[in-house]
């Protein structure tokens, strides 16, 4: 095999001590490019208007193959500037011309070469490929923490919307109406109670359908339990006092009145007397016992059914007003409202029980001797019936305990429950605007890492294109001084290949 058929490879790390290594550069070859690049600074300052050379003085590194082709280009943007003995009097073609000289000595352009090379492939090149990857990356999550900020403002927005619905506020979903909102809603929540007068007259009328519940109940706690004391009491709401207060004094303004058709007039005593009933449904009036004329009026619906009516005079002729907690309705009075609550919790279990029991009783025949000598309201009550009296417990239940009912209730009891309140909705509110706040902020990050990546992305094209070209000439140098051997420079052309894949 010919000398000129063995490749010379040479790897890329290596490159700088193999031309130390074979005297080809000196050791101490860097003192000698500081004088060089300081020529070179000077030169540049000073060139024609050639669009090649703006080329290659642009972006990147100029080194000994650049300036050779700016000579190139000068002799012909300068060959008026030639004498007869061939040399040229352009300071600018003077000045490139030494540059060249002080390139060529020790051979100190190869050094400079080759430290470019590695310097390019080995650090340069990664670095601005992490950061334009870096740039993506910041795009991707930018892109999806937009997407959650909007989802999270939606979100809180709908929650807004939601709550304000639930408590009776209507406000459309625009900016205007939630905004106006933000700054009126402590207004506009004061502003319900206006409603829970009407809304407790509408319970206290539908609670007349618990007549035929309460006969039910009554007749089969008689029949079980067999005496009077056993019978449970579902909440006595008559405002007796016996504490010597002013309560006693008079009714007070807004209460609901509940009273048998036949047992209408009250009496001396100190409550409405309910004849054999021992469950007191629905809110009963004291009287002072000094006026059996007190104006109130009874709605007339028949035998066994109660009757409510607001009292058409809030206070007697004589006496003193209720005031404070005296002068609430019954369903106002939370003590009062959570009794009567409660005694429909009660009879809700009561009914769901029986429906149980009475839809096993075919197959059980204790269970059905158990009723024998019942009443006939308990032996002929079917099923169905049953469960229409529990619809009916349960939906006064459900319009008692409605979620903008209950708020109404813990604001006309207490301030601060408005002011914790007023605090949960806009909080809501600057939470859905920090939401926007953050998507303003991730959108302008997004179009950052994007106006980066516009100015990277060339930049590692130009320097990748540069560097194959250094490489290229490079070993088309060292080929010159060893007989036109083929060189390879490893690590180099494969590396610049792998960084112009991504």
């Amino acid at each position: 095999m010919n000398e000129q058929d063995i490749p010379i490879d040479i790897h890329l790390n290596k490159l700088l001590d193999w031309f130390i290594s074979r005297r080809i550069c000196p050791r101490d070859w860097q003192k000698n490019v500081i004088a060089v690049r300081k020529n070179i600074n000077n030169a540049i300052q000073d060139m024609p208007a050639v669009d090649e050379i703006a080329n290659l003085l642009a972006g990147t590194y100029i080194n000994f193959f650049h300036c050779q082709r700016i000579v190139e280009l000068l002799k012909e943007t300068e060959s008026s500037t030639k004498n007869i003995f061939g040399k040229y009097s352009s300071q600018r073609m003077k000045d490139w011309l030494e540059i060249l000289k002080l390139y060529e000595k020790d051979n100190i352009y190869l050094a400079e070469a080759a430290q470019l090379l590695l310097r390019n492939i080995v650090y340069e090149l990664p670095s601005l490929k992490r950061q334009l990857m870096k740039c993506k990356q910041i795009q991707e999550e930018s892109t999806k923490k937009e997407a959650d900020y909007v989802k999270n403002e939606n979100a809180m927005r709908e929650n807004y919307l939601s709550s304000c619905q639930n408590i009776g506020i209507e406000v459309s979903n625009n900016c205007k109406s939630v905004m106006y909102l933000k700054k009126n809603i402590k207004k506009e929540l004061l502003s319900l109670l206006d409603e829970l007068p009407g809304a407790l007259n509408a319970i206290a009328a539908s609670a007349k359908d618990l007549s035929s519940v309460r006969n039910y109940y009554v007749s089969f706690l008689n029949f079980t339990l067999k005496t009077a004391e056993d019978q449970i009491d579902f909440g006595d709401f008559v405002t007796n006092s016996e504490s010597g207060d002013d309560r006693s004094s008079s009714s007070p303004n807004g209460d609901f009145v509940h009273v048998d058709r036949d047992e209408c007039k009250p009496d001396n005593g100190d409550q409405i007397d309910f004849g054999d009933s021992d469950i007191n449904w629905d809110i009963s009036v004291e009287t002072s016992g000094t006026n059996d004329t007190a104006p109130f009026q009874v709605l007339d619906g028949g035998e066994g059914e109660f009757h409510f009516k607001k009292l058409l005079c809030p206070c007697f002729s004589e006496g003193k007003v209720a005031r404070g907690f005296d002068a609430l309705s019954v369903l106002e009075n939370e003590s009062t409202r959570n009794l009567f609550y409660n005694d429909l919790l009660e009879l809700t279990t009561f009914l769901e029980q029986r429906l149980l029991e009475a839809e096993t009783a075919g197959s059980d025949v204790l269970s059905s001797s158990l009723f024998h000598n019942a009443p006939s309201i308990l032996q002929m009550q079917s099923t169905d019936g049953l469960k229409d009296m529990l619809n009916v417990v349960k939906s006064l239940s459900m319009q008692l305990m409605t979620t903008k009912l209950k708020h109404l209730y813990l604001i006309k009891s207490s301030p601060r429950y408005v002011d914790r309140l007023v605090d949960s909705l806009k909080s809501k509110l600057e939470t859905a605007e920090r939401m926007v706040d953050c998507q303003k902020a991730v959108k302008l990050k997004y179009h950052e890492a994007v106006k980066e990546e516009e100015t990277l992305d060339p930049k590692i094209r130009l320097i990748v294109e540069k560097t194959k070209i250094l490489l290229t000439e490079v070993e088309q140098d060292i080929s010159k001084r060893y007989k036109n051997r083929r060189v390879n420079i490893m690590g180099g052309l494969s590396a610049l290949q792998q960084i112009n894949v991504y």
